[in-house]
């Protein structure tokens, strides 16, 4: 869904952290850090989005084009390019993000899953942004995320092995 603008106030730029993985539940853990303070910022995902982040960071290619590949092919086909990232709601545990894209002149913002918004944000390049009322609701202590981050740690290995080994029959049709 294509939005109209919004106000901007109140916004800290941040950059990608970490992506943590728990393969047992099939969830992933972004991390967004605060560039100008000492906040860190979780956001869960699903296992795949986080796949997708940790494959745009190691520059690792994929076989055939993913999801975020696809997108960002139309953009560029497009001439559209993505200026920025905003994580800007929390609802109900649920995080929402709008991406905003420059199309020729034109400003366009679009609503997305802070997982997309983040994959394409890297891919593009480009910063990513969190409201300040999100931070200091959600936001974390480096203390408090280290220790979360110490006992998610051997999931992170296990996941670099899963994707240094992955073949293409391991997503064959099972029927």
């Amino acid at each position: 869904m294509l939005l109209g603008p919004r106000k901007e106030e109140g916004l800290r730029k941040m950059t990608l952290g970490t992506v943590l993985f728990d393969q047992a539940k099939g969830a992933a853990v972004v991390t967004l850090v605060e560039e100008a303070g000492d906040r860190i910022l979780p956001i869960f995902i699903g296992l795949w989005e986080g796949v997708a982040i940790y494959r745009e960071l190691n520059r690792a290619l994929a076989l055939r084009p993913m999801l975020h590949d696809l997108f960002c092919n139309i953009l560029h086909g497009l001439h559209t390019h993505l200026e920025k990232v905003v994580v800007d709601t929390l609802s109900d545990n649920t995080y929402y993000a709008r991406l905003h894209l420059m199309h020729h002149d034109s400003p366009l913002i679009a609503d997305a899953r802070p997982s997309d918004a983040i994959a394409l944000a890297v891919k593009f390049q480009a910063p990513i942004y969190v409201a300040e009322d999100i931070l200091a609701t959600a936001g974390k202590r480096p203390q408090e995320v280290f220790e979360e981050e110490k006992s998610a740690a051997p999931a992170t290995e296990d996941i670099r092995a899963w994707l240094e080994n992955i073949r293409p029959e391991d997503f064959a049709d099972p029927q």
